[in-house]
């Protein structure tokens, strides 16, 4: 089996990997990158491929799917508060002027 071959994955991990690599490309990730990062976020969460043997196995670890709306956050509770108001006041108008 050739490295990159998916014939081992459930149709229930292909279909993850789909709509998180979808996810990665509406924020602008290239293709090609967006499809690397939604491998790797199904394989952290389910540990790979199927797997033999009798039983229920592992539950899944949703924590990676979670992770990246966090990531700003913390940063910006860092910063004084009169940087965080214009920081929430420049991105509201963003969305306002892309009609979100």
């Amino acid at each position: 089996m050739p490295r990159g071959d998916k014939s081992k994955y459930t149709e229930k991990q292909k279909r993850q990997a789909e709509k998180i690599e979808k996810g990665y490309e509406k924020r602008g990730v290239s293709e090609d990158e967006a499809e690397r990062r939604a491998w790797a976020t199904v394989n952290k969460m389910t540990g790979g491929g199927r797997k033999g043997g009798s039983g229920e196995g592992k539950p899944t670890n949703k924590a990676p799917a979670k992770k990246g709306g966090r990531k700003g956050g913390k940063a910006a509770a860092t910063r004084p508060k009169s940087a965080r108001v214009a920081s929430a006041k420049k991105a509201a108008a963003t969305r306002k002027r892309r009609g979100h």
